[in-house]
């Protein structure tokens, strides 16, 4: 047995544990800061879309045009949300970085986030969810009771979810080493997050694995394209379109 292989053997034990039991395990991927087509989203669309696996592009309103919506159009797999505004910080230097917080009057905020849903929307039609996706994964926790009388029916951030008046969809494993190399982290490591989080979940909550398509190094796309590899070969395993999800928690009252 080969390193790699010792890394990734509990997740498989894992998957065949469930599959023996008959409960499913469930996954979903969202990837933040898509603006324009770049060989980085190419290999990240060609990749998904080898393995069949649905992608949401958290996409920066502002910065984005007619040029990411032909890229998509081939690529049937991918959906957009959007992801703030322009992305820009608001909050002093010596705070953690926000777009979306109580820095500005509340109504130009939810000004911005409206006309980031109506952009995106108008640019990619039926392939845009109207979920926000608040940059840094940060929102002003007074803003989110607002965002469903703007047209938002979704919010994903990262960690566990929080009771909010819309379906909360949140990411819950980064494979980015931000605080660290700014590269992947640890396969054996993130390996250990997804099975923890594939036993601990509240009522089978799919894992949702979060990524930045422009800043993967080489590690980054091996570990996805393993992961991707040994979903594939789990029956019970699947890695589930945003839309699902969302409809989902309509039908249990968010």
């Amino acid at each position: 047995m080969t390193s790699s292989d010792r890394i990734w053997q509990p997740l498989m034990e894992e998957l065949a544990g469930r599959q023996r039991a008959g409960r499913k395990a469930e996954f979903w991927l969202r990837d933040d800061d898509a603006v324009d087509p770049t060989p980085a989203l190419d290999r990240l669309l060609d990749l998904t879309g080898e393995f069949a696996v649905p992608v949401t592009l958290a996409v920066i309103p502002f910065l984005t045009d007619e040029k990411l919506v032909a890229r998509l159009d081939e690529a049937p797999h991918a959906t957009v949300a959007i992801h703030g505004w322009e992305h820009r910080n608001h909050a002093p230097e010596d705070q953690k970085k926000q777009e979306l917080g109580p820095h500005r009057p509340r109504e130009a905020v939810l000004d911005d986030l409206a006309r980031g849903l109506a952009h995106v929307t108008g640019l990619h039609g039926a392939r845009a969810v109207p979920m926000l996706v608040p940059p840094w994964n940060r929102i002003d926790a007074g803003l989110v009771s607002d965002l469903g009388s703007i047209g938002f029916a979704a919010l994903s951030a990262y960690g566990p979810p929080k009771p909010a008046s819309l379906a909360v969809i949140n990411s819950n494993v980064d494979i980015i080493d931000w605080h660290g190399t700014r590269g992947c982290r640890d396969h054996g490591l993130l390996v250990q997050a997804i099975i923890a989080h594939l036993q601990h979940a509240f009522d089978d909550e799919p894992v949702g694995l979060l990524t930045h398509h422009l800043v993967h190094d080489e590690s980054a796309w091996l570990f996805l394209e393993r992961l991707f590899t040994v979903t594939a070969q789990t029956a019970l395993c699947s890695w589930v379109p945003i839309r699902t999800l969302i409809g989902r928690c309509a039908g249990r009252g968010k």
